[in-house]
C-alpha cells in the first residue's frame, strides 16, 4: 500500500502524517508508519483481509477508507490523499463521530468523560454510572468488572482516605479529564515494578488543569415526615498544587457518609501495605458478643449519623515534597430489631431455632492521618505515613431465643442481655525508603512499620436459661460484670532489592523481620451478697501474653518482553510463637513455616485488549481462638473449645481476566473469574445435644477433603445505533463449598457425620441506558437469579430457589426548569423446601426538583422514599449445617423537602452550562 498526503486547499505536502491500518473486524492495529518529507508513505507485508485506512494530521480532519486485499487485489495505491483543515470543515458543518471512550493500558482501563454525557452540576457518580462494566447502587457503592471498588483517588492522591463516596458524590463531573480503573499495588511493588500480590481495586479521577484553581461545593438541608432529616455540606478549594476540603453530614435517613471501616487495623491509611507474614493478634472481641459493633451501617436498623472531616494536600519544592492529611470526627448510632429463624440439620433430625434481637449501639470516632513524601535526590525517596484513631463505643444487645425439635417439642429458652463500653486507641507509623542505582532496574527499598492498639472495655452480662430435659426442667442464671484489657504491638520490616538479570528478566529479593507481642487480660466477676461484683470467676477469666519473632524472605522473578509479562517466585516466613497463661503458669510454644508461592502471565494484544492469568498460594495457620480459645459464657447454647493439635491448611487461588474494547462499534467485553481451593482445611467439629439443643465447637483438620470458592463474571455492552441506546448483558456466578463434622448426642449415644454445606448463586442481568442531553436519561438492570443453600447431613430439605433482581433509575427535564428523578430496586426470593414462603419487595423512590438561576445551581426538591412502603429487611444463608432466614428493621417510607445549593467558581470565573 502506498500514497501521498497533501493539503486540499494549498497543495502543501504534509510530512509526518500518521498512517494506520486497522482490522475491519475489531479495529486493532495491523501496521503503522508516518509520511516522509515529501508526504509519501508505503506499507508492505500486509496479509489478505478486510482493513481500514486511517490517515491523520494535527488540525486536519481524519481520512478514513475501507479496503480489501485478497488474491485479486494485492496492491493498493491511493495516489494523492487530500486532507482538509478543521477550520475549513467547521466553517460549513459540524462533524460528529465516535470518541475513543476506553483505553486499556496493561492493567489499567481509562475512560474518557468527553465520550459520555455530562449534565450541568452533575457529580462524578453520575458520570461513572455511564461507563461500561461499572455499576453504582443506590448507596453509592461501586462495582467495577464484577468486583467492589475500595479506593477512589483524585490525581493519584488519597482524598479523605477510606470513603470513596466523598469523591464520587461531591466532585463535579465537568472537572474530570479522565477516570482510570486498575488494581492498585502496594507502594513497594509500584516502585520496583514487580507484582507482590497486594491488590486494591481503585478508581483514579484525574482533573482538568483549568479546574484546579478556585472553589466549589454543595450545601443541602432537608426535613421530612416521621422526623426524618438530612443535612450535608461540602467545600473544596483548589489553588495550584494545593487542595483543601471540608465536609459535614447530619441525618437519620441512612446517609452516613463515612464507611467507618478500618480496612486494616494494623496498616496505614495511606495505602502502604505490607505482606502477610503469618503473625497473630489478640482479638478485642474474644469470640463473644461484647465488642462486636464495628460502627458500620449496612441498611439494618435506624441510624443517626453526625460526621465531618477536613482534608489538605499539597506539593512544593518543584514537586519534590508533598503532604496529604485528613482529620475525621463523628458519631453513629443504630437502633434496630432482628428476627431470625433457622433449621439446624442433625444426623437424627432437626432443631428449629427462633431468635428475636434488639440492638442499640453507638460509636464516636476521631482519626488523624498524614502522609509526607520527599525526594531527597534524583535517586532517593522517603515516604512516611502516620495515623492515629480514638474510638468510644456503647453497645446494648437483648436476645430472646427458643429451640424446638422436629416434633415441635420445646428444648430450651434463653433471655440474655449484654451491655458494654469500649475505649480503643490505635497508632500506626510507616516509613518507606526507596533508592535507584545507576544501573537501570537496580533498586533498593526498605519498609518499616510500627503499630500499637489498645482496647479497654467493661460491661454486664445477664442470661436466664432454661433446658427442658427428659428428667425435667433445669434453669441457670448468669449475672456478671466483665472487664477486658487488650494490647497488641507489632514492628514489621521488609527489605527489597531488585537486580536486572538481562534485558528481559529482573529478580526481586525480600527479607523481613517482625517482632510482635500482645497482652489479653479478661476478668469476669460474679455478684456477692452485698450487691457488688467482687467475686472473681476463674473459669471465665484469663490473663495471656503473646510474643512472636518472624523471619520472612523470598525471591520473585519478572520477565517482560514485547506484549508479554511473566511473574513467578515465592516467599517464606518462619514464626516462633510463644503464648503464656499467667493464671495457670503455662507456656505454649509453636514454631511453623508459611509458604507463599505466586505466578502470573499477562499478554497485551493491543491498547484495547489484554489477558491475565495468575496463581497465588499461602499457608494458613490456625488462629489463637482455634488453638486455645478464651472461654466465654455470653452464649451458653454455643461453647467454643480449643485444639492445640491443629495443623496448618494451604490455600490456592487462580485468577483469570480478559478485557477488550472496540473503538468503532463502542463494544466492550469484560471476563474475569477465580477459583480457590484449600487443602487440609481447618473446619468446625460441632457436637449437639439433641435433648437440650446445646452445641460445642472445636476446630479440626480434614485430610481428604478440600473447601472451595469460585467466582465468575462476564459482561459485554455496546451501542445499538438503530435505537441510539447502549445495551449490555452480564452473567455472574459465585459460591462456596465447605465441610464440618456434626456429632449428635441422642439418649447418650453419639453419632458423627461429615456435612457438606453449599452456597451457590447464579445470575443473569440485562442492562440498557440512554442519555439525551437536556431532555431525559434512564438506566435499567434486571434479570433472574438462582440460589443454592443446602446441608448434606440428614437431608431434611434445602433452601434452593429462584429469584429476580432489578434496578432502574431515570431523569426527565420538564419546562420551567422542573425535573423528575426516580429510581426503583426490585428483589424476589421464591419458596424453598425449608422456607415455604416467598419474599418480594419493590423499593421505589422519586423526587420533583425546581431549578433556579441561569446556572441551575439552586434547587428545591420534594422527595418520597420507599413510595410503596415495602422496605422490609430480609436475607437467607447456610453455614455449618444451619439454614437461616432473617428479617430486620430498616428505613421505610417518608416524605422530605430539601434545599440544595451548588456553588462553583473554578478556573477564574463562574462556569455555566451552554
Amino acid at each position: 500500500m502506498k500514497g501521498r498526503t497533501i493539503d486540499t486547499a494549498s497543495t502543501t505536502l504534509l510530512a509526518g502524517s500518521t498512517i494506520a491500518i486497522l482490522n475491519s473486524k475489531d479495529s486493532t492495529l495491523v501496521k503503522f508508519t508516518r509520511s516522509a518529507e515529501n508526504g509519501t508513505f508505503e506499507l508492505n507485508g500486509i496479509k489478505n483481509g478486510k482493513f481500514i485506512l486511517l490517515v491523520s494530521y494535527p488540525k486536519y480532519a481524519d481520512f478514513v477508507d475501507h479496503f480489501t486485499l485478497d488474491s485479486t487485489i494485492q496492491n493498493k495505491d491511493y495516489g494523492k490523499i487530500n486532507l482538509t483543515g478543521m477550520a475549513k470543515i467547521l466553517a460549513d458543518v459540524i462533524i460528529k463521530g465516535n470518541r475513543n471512550a476506553i483505553k486499556i493500558k496493561g492493567d489499567t482501563t481509562e475512560f474518557d468523560p468527553k465520550a459520555f454525557n455530562i449534565e450541568p452540576n452533575s457529580k462524578v457518580e453520575d458520570l461513572i454510572k455511564q461507563f461500561p462494566g461499572i455499576q453504582v447502587d443506590k448507596d453509592g457503592k461501586i462495582t467495577a468488572q464484577g468486583k467492589a471498588v475500595q479506593k477512589v483517588l483524585v490525581d493519584g492522591e488519597e482524598f479523605f482516605g477510606d470513603d470513596p463516596t466523598l469523591v464520587t458524590k461531591n466532585l463535579r463531573a465537568d472537572m474530570v479529564e479522565s477516570v482510570q480503573l486498575y488494581d492498585k499495588a502496594s507502594d513497594q511493588a509500584s516502585f520496583t515494578g514487580i507484582d507482590d500480590g497486594e491488590k486494591t481495586k481503585t478508581l483514579n479521577v484525574k482533573l482538568k488543569e483549568d479546574k484546579k484553581n478556585g472553589y466549589f461545593g454543595k450545601v443541602q438541608g432537608g426535613y421530612g415526615t416521621d422526623d426524618f432529616y438530612n443535612g450535608q455540606f461540602m467545600f473544596n478549594k483548589f489553588w495550584g498544587k494545593k487542595k483543601f476540603s471540608a465536609y459535614g453530614i447530619l441525618g437519620n435517613n441512612g446517609t452516613v457518609g463515612l464507611g467507618w471501616d478500618d480496612r486494616d487495623k494494623y496498616g496505614g491509611s495511606g495505602g502502604m501495605t505490607m505482606s502477610d507474614d503469618g503473625g497473630m493478634y489478640f482479638s478485642s472481641s474474644g469470640s463473644d458478643d461484647f465488642d462486636s459493633y464495628d460502627g458500620q451501617y449496612n441498611g439494618q436498623g435506624i441510624p443517626v449519623a453526625r460526621t465531618g472531616g477536613l482534608h489538605f494536600d499539597s506539593k512544593w519544592n518543584k514537586d519534590k515534597e508533598s503532604l496529604n492529611t485528613n482529620y475525621k470526627i463523628g458519631s453513629i448510632r443504630v437502633k434496630g430489631d432482628r428476627n431470625t429463624i433457622s433449621q439446624n440439620n442433625l444426623s437424627s433430625g432437626v432443631i428449629n431455632n427462633v431468635s428475636n434481637q434488639y440492638t442499640d449501639n453507638d460509636m464516636f470516632r476521631q482519626k488523624l492521618d498524614a502522609t509526607y513524601e520527599v525526594k531527597l535526590d534524583s535517586t532517593l525517596t522517603l515516604k512516611v505515613n502516620v495515623d492515629g484513631t480514638l474510638k468510644q463505643s456503647n453497645t446494648f444487645n437483648d436476645f430472646n431465643t427458643s429451640s424446638t425439635d422436629g416434633n415441635n417439642d420445646l428444648l430450651n429458652t434463653t433471655k440474655r442481655s449484654l451491655k458494654n463500653k469500649v475505649d480503643e486507641q490505635m497508632f500506626n507509623m510507616n516509613a518507606l525508603f526507596t533508592k535507584k542505582f545507576k544501573k537501570k532496574g537496580r533498586t533498593l527499598s526498605l519498609n518499616l512499620n510500627q503499630a500499637i492498639t489498645k482496647s479497654n472495655s467493661d460491661g454486664y452480662l445477664n442470661s436466664a436459661n432454661s433446658f427442658f430435659e427428659t428428667t425435667g426442667r433445669r434453669d441457670s442464671l448468669i449475672n456478671q460484670y466483665k472487664v477486658n484489657d487488650i494490647t497488641n504491638s507489632a514492628f514489621k520490616s521488609n527489605l527489597a532489592y531488585t537486580e536486572p538479570l538481562s534485558k528481559t528478566m529482573t529478580v526481586i529479593v525480600n527479607y523481613g523481620l517482625s517482632l510482635m507481642n500482645g497482652k489479653s487480660d479478661r476478668k469476669s466477676f460474679n455478684q456477692s451478697a452485698s450487691g457488688n461484683y467482687d467475686i472473681l470467676d476463674t473459669e471465665f477469666s484469663n490473663d495471656y501474653e503473646l510474643d512472636q519473632i518472624i523471619n520472612a524472605g523470598g525471591a520473585i522473578f519478572n520477565y517482560k518482553k514485547g506484549k508479554t509479562v511473566i511473574n513467578f517466585g515465592s516467599k517464606f516466613s518462619g514464626v516462633n510463637f510463644k503464648q503464656t497463661d499467667l493464671y495457670n503458669n503455662k507456656t505454649y510454644d509453636r514454631n511453623f513455616v508459611n509458604y507463599m508461592p505466586q505466578a502470573s502471565y499477562q499478554y497485551r494484544f493491543s491498547q484495547q485488549k489484554s489477558f491475565r492469568l495468575s496463581y497465588s498460594g499461602n499457608t494458613n495457620q490456625p488462629s489463637l481462638d482455634q488453638i486455645q480459645p478464651i472461654r466465654v459464657n455470653t452464649d451458653p447454647l454455643n461453647i467454643s473449645l480449643g485444639n492445640p493439635d491443629l495443623r496448618p491448611s494451604f490455600r490456592s487461588n487462580i485468577n483469570a481476566s480478559y478485557n477488550s474494547y472496540k473503538v468503532l462499534t463502542n463494544q466492550s467485553v469484560w471476563l474475569s473469574g477465580s477459583y480457590t481451593f484449600t487443602a487440609n482445611p481447618i473446619v468446625s467439629d460441632v457436637t449437639t445435644d439433641a435433648s437440650t439443643g446445646r452445641s460445642s465447637y472445636r476446630a479440626v483438620n480434614i485430610n481428604d477433603k478440600m473447601s472451595t470458592n469460585f467466582y465468575a463474571y462476564a459482561q459485554t455492552s455496546r451501542k445499538i445505533n438503530v435505537i441510539d441506546m447502549n445495551a449490555g448483558i452480564g452473567l455472574n456466578a459465585n459460591g462456596n463449598s465447605s465441610y464440618n463434622y456434626i456429632t449428635t448426642i441422642n439418649n447418650g449415644v453419639a453419632t458423627t457425620a461429615l456435612n457438606n454445606t453449599k452456597n451457590y448463586s447464579y445470575g443473569l442481568d440485562i442492562n440498557v441506558n440512554k442519555y439525551v442531553d437536556k431532555k431525559f436519561n434512564f438506566y435499567s438492570r434486571f434479570g433472574p437469579t438462582y440460589n443454592i443453600s443446602r446441608a448434606s447431613v440428614g437431608n431434611f430439605g434445602n433452601s434452593d430457589g429462584w429469584g429476580w433482581t432489578g434496578y432502574a433509575s431515570g431523569n426527565v427535564q420538564l419546562p420551567a426548569k422542573f425535573e423528575i428523578t426516580t429510581d426503583a430496586q426490585y428483589e424476589f426470593r421464591g419458596k424453598t423446601q425449608t422456607f415455604n414462603e416467598t419474599f418480594s419487595r419493590l423499593l421505589w423512590n422519586a423526587s420533583l426538583t425546581k431549578k433556579f438561576f441561569k446556572s441551575d445551581n439552586l434547587k428545591l426538591m420534594m422527595t418520597v422514599n420507599d413510595i410503596l412502603n415495602q422496605n422490609v429487611g430480609f436475607d437467607r444463608t447456610a453455614y455449618n449445617g444451619n439454614i437461616t432466614q432473617s428479617s430486620y428493621t430498616t428505613i421505610m417510607r417518608y416524605f422530605m423537602f430539601s434545599i440544595i445549593w451548588d456553588f462553583n467558581k473554578m478556573g477564574g470565573g463562574i462556569k455555566t452550562s451552554k
